[in-house]
């Protein structure tokens, strides 16, 4: 029996105040622990404490999709990566360091996109972990689960448990497809991408984010003509940041950096690995409870904010009649 079974055990051999009446702890639970399948979905900032939490937690399998590589900047705070490990697969390199760590874990990495997968791929899993940095990708996995449902078979219904953090900022989502609002209910909660008027990047700037959309809407196009901005290009980037800041001395302002260059045309916010590992936690902690039954689980939002003080607020995100994806199921 490994150290994580011994420590989880307690939990599972008693039963808490807030279990549901029909809980019954004994083997049985730890069994359904070790045996269930669960799916990561990322391997990055988030992705990597959820594999870590999950394996620290008594799951026993685990399956993480991820389709980037290393690179120098993640190292900051994606903990399960190291210098010597940029240029590889997120998915195989954390894969790699978890298992070393937790015996017993078998951690299964594919290094592709979600799409490379079909139904049947997906019907094996009871939880699927969002840590996805991606709209788009949640709305597929969202999609792709829900047409998974079989009104005739319970077992059909997959757990969808969607994490995403912003700066300070973070969410979890509990959605149980056909039953919970879905990823797409939510849609609408979303905030857009911030925009400037054009009138006043052109004529009358006053940040330092009007000069680089300037530069980027205005002077790149004139003077590359049907070259496209790239910004994982770092001369492109250099451009970019060098044309800014003569803009940005013509006008008298300061602040042009290449970090806020990349920020402004790529749409980044810096992530905190304090709010990874706060929204991992709560993620972890749901799967541990749809996989036990041990307690009651997230019903079904939950945000938080640490920007000035730690504040956190849970309610009920009602299912839209009108859902393209779920409504009417």
């Amino acid at each position: 029996m490994t150290r994580t079974n011994i420590a989880i055990r307690p939990y599972l051999r008693t039963k808490g105040k807030f279990a549901d009446e029909e809980y019954e702890p004994g083997e049985e639970v730890l069994y359904a622990l070790t045996t269930s399948k669960i799916l990561v979905l990322g391997a990055g900032g988030l992705g990597c404490e959820i594999l870590k939490n999950l394996a620290s937690s008594g799951f026993k399998e685990i399956h993480v999709i991820d389709m980037d590589t290393i690179d120098l900047s993640n190292l900051n705070r994606q903990f399960l990566f190291r210098t010597q490990d940029i240029g590889r697969p997120k998915a195989e390199v954390a894969a790699e360091y978890v298992m070393k760590r937790f015996k017993g874990v078998n951690i299964i990495p594919y290094y592709g996109k979600l799409q490379d997968k079909d139904e049947a791929y997906y019907a094996q899993f009871q939880v699927v972990i969002s840590g996805l940095d991606s709209i788009e990708a949640r709305r597929w996995i969202n999609n792709t689960l829900v047409n998974l449902v079989d009104p005739e078979d319970a077992s059909s219904v997959k757990f969808l448990i969607d994490g995403g953090t912003e700066g300070f900022r973070g969410q979890t989502k509990v959605i149980i497809p056909t039953f919970t609002a879905c990823y797409e209910c939510s849609l609408d909660t979303i905030s857009g991408q911030t925009t400037y008027p054009m009138c006043t990047i052109t004529n009358n700037p006053r940040l330092p984010e009007h000069c680089i959309e300037y530069v980027s809407t205005i002077e790149w196009p004139q003077s590359h003509k049907d070259q496209k901005l790239d910004m994982d290009d770092p001369e492109h980037v250099t451009w970019l940041h060098e044309r800014s800041l003569a803009r940005a001395k013509e006008f008298g302002i300061e602040g042009i950096t290449r970090s806020l260059c990349l920020g402004v045309v790529k749409n980044i916010i810096p992530a905190i690995a304090s709010t990874n590992a706060i929204i991992a936690a709560s993620c972890c902690n749901e799967a541990f409870k749809i996989v036990t039954s041990s307690n009651p689980i997230l019903e079904n939002f939950m945000m938080y904010s640490g920007n000035d003080s730690v504040f956190t607020y849970t309610f009920a995100y009602e299912r839209k009649d009108d859902c393209p994806v779920c409504g009417g199921l």
